[in-house]
């Protein structure tokens, strides 16, 4: 392991502090009593305090030195004064440990007394201190300069990313981010339960990816020698639980779909689905409009939030409007009684890239998802969509071609998805069948499973019912002003991070030979290289050895690559 200078110091001052005979990961308990919220807040001068955090900030006074503490709640700045530590002749935990061998990013405990600086700052005045856990890598810390400018921020998203713990430390709003998403989950927790519902737990390995249409995880269960998947969705196993006489269920699922990464998709995700017995859709706008006001105004406490260029209202009630009628007034077509080649020649005339694999059902979402969904920017009810986008749901009490489902449209983008849930066996079994038959044309969105269990379930009879499902991540996106997901998740998908390896001049002239034309012949890349035979051999096994490079032999010959 390759060590900068400044990691290689501190492995020094870790051996210095063990040699005083000080432990640099104590096992004991730490006696905190107060943190630097706690302190701000019930500030009395004089006042003893046990505290801990990381130091932050150190500046070196000769005999005092100020100093930032930073706990889980905020900063509070600490006063050193090396008569007040070492009232005795020995002064080495001042002069020795603290000036020569504590650095920044450490974590301390300190024992202090509060006061006021002339300035009136609030302050600890430390009586003792004890190293906690010594850091051996420095941490990006910002600087600002006397014009105000900042440098050296942690603000690469990859990086931060990949090292979400020191993104946490030198970022403060991204941890605030996380504790609103906290804040999120607990808001709606709690509305379910005040309402009487049950919050339950489904299977995430299941023999069927059921419940959505969309590609799975696949895995391997060794003892029962059968293929699994990473469940997609919950919703099959918990309109089950309905059918066994909750009238009530929730879930926070984490689920996973095998598909594209971008800016609002993750192929793990976190998903809100809930099923209420006795209801209807009609009644589920009302509740999911009444639980999003209550959520906004737990996290941010107002139902107001900004999201990009706009202000968003999640105070009740919103706007609804049926799939056709938003399609007419922002096309001009109107998609009622019309055939599948009616649709596909619609879209094809406002320009929509459509194929042979697309149904009826799809040919429609495709025209909604181009022309209409960007429009709606405040929370807005999407209902009725046609019965081919809609294969668990129940046909529309008035229109045989519609299904009694909304979706909730914000700046665009969907939120909530909720039908009156299909609860007809038989139609239920169809529904599939024809879903089977779209796949069999290609459609990628189309389920290619029947789950036999769920309609025997329903064979022993599902009261009626309204479900819904909220994507949970796409929310606190809404909720904190984040237009990447990846800012709302603690720990998102990345690529294999790249190893690093510092390389001599000659090893990079070879790679960058073979970046560019890899596979090459092995006497090839030599010749390019140009190299003395001694410096050719030591760069070319270097860059094996650190598992840049590998060199086959093919019935043609040496070949050397980029691994």
């Amino acid at each position: 392991m390759q060590l900068s200078e400044q990691e290689q110091v501190r492995r020094e001052k870790l051996s210095q502090l063990r040699e005083l005979g000080i432990n640099p990961y104590p096992p004991e308990l730490y006696p905190v009593d107060h943190t630097s919220e706690t302190i701000k807040q019930k500030f009395e001068e004089g006042k003893k305090v046990v505290i801990a955090g990381r130091l932050m900030r150190k500046k070196v006074q000769g005999k005092a030195s100020f100093a930032e503490l930073q706990d889980s709640v905020g900063r509070i700045q600490v006063y050193f004064n090396r008569d007040e530590m070492c009232p005795g002749e020995d002064k080495s935990l001042y002069n020795d440990v603290f000036k020569k061998l504590i650095d920044l990013g450490d974590f301390v405990g300190i024992e202090g007394t509060l006061f006021t600086t002339k300035v009136g700052e609030m302050t600890v005045l430390v009586n003792n201190f004890n190293l906690l856990s010594k850091t051996l890598r420095p941490l990006p810390l910002p600087k600002t300069d006397a014009e105000g400018n900042v440098y050296d921020e942690f603000n690469d998203p990859e990086l931060r990313y990949r090292q979400r713990y020191v993104d946490l430390v030198v970022n403060p709003k991204v941890k605030e981010t996380f504790i609103k998403r906290t804040k999120l989950f607990n808001a709606m927790r709690s509305f379910f339960t005040d309402a009487g519902y049950y919050e339950v737990e489904t299977p995430i390995l299941q023999p069927i990816p059921g419940g959505a249409a969309a590609r799975p995880f696949i895995t391997h269960h060794n003892s029962l020698d059968v293929k699994m998947y990473m469940r997609i969705a919950c919703e099959l196993y918990l309109k089950k639980l309905i059918v066994g006489g909750f009238d009530g269920v929730f879930e926070f699922a984490k689920t996973f779909r095998n598909e594209g990464m971008d800016r609002t998709h993750n192929p793990e995700f976190t998903m809100m689905e809930i099923y209420v017995a006795y209801k209807d859709y009609n009644w589920m706008m009302d509740f999911t409009e009444k639980l999003l006001e209550h959520c906004a105004v737990a996290v941010n406490g107002s139902s107001k939030t900004v999201f990009g260029d706009n202000e968003i209202d999640f105070k009740a009630p919103y706007a609804r409007v049926t799939m056709a009628d938003s399609i007419k007034h922002f096309t001009g077509f109107d998609i009622s009684g019309k055939s599948e080649d009616e649709i596909r020649a619609a879209a094809e005339g406002m320009g929509i890239e459509v194929d042979d694999t697309m149904g009826k059902g799809k040919l429609i979402d495709e025209i909604f998802g181009e022309k209409c969904e960007a429009n709606y920017i405040q929370p807005t009810f999407i209902t009725d969509y046609p019965k081919e986008m809609s294969p668990l749901t129940k046909e529309h009490r008035s229109n045989p071609e519609l299904t009694e489902r909304f979706e909730l449209i914000i700046c665009g983008k969907e939120l909530a998805n909720a039908y009156s849930e299909l609860n007809d066996p038989i139609d239920q079994r169809e529904r599939f069948e024809d879903q089977v038959k779209l796949a069999g044309r290609g459609d990628d969105e189309a389920t290619e499973f029947i789950d036999q269990d769920f309609l025997r379930a329903l064979e022993y009879g599902m009261p009626p019912t309204s479900g819904m499902g909220i994507g949970m991540d796409r929310f606190i996106m809404f909720l904190t002003n984040n237009a990447s997901i990846q800012e709302v998740l603690f720990f998102p998908q990345m690529k294999p991070e790249v190893k690093q390896v510092a390389m001599t001049d000659e090893e990079k002239i070879v790679f960058n030979i073979l970046k560019d034309n890899s596979p090459i012949d092995l006497i090839e890349l030599k010749t390019q290289a140009g190299l003395s035979n001694k410096k050719w051999d030591k760069s070319i096994k270097g860059l094996t050895k650190n598992g840049l490079a590998k060199v086959s032999k093919t019935d043609d010959g040496l070949f050397v690559e980029v691994v």
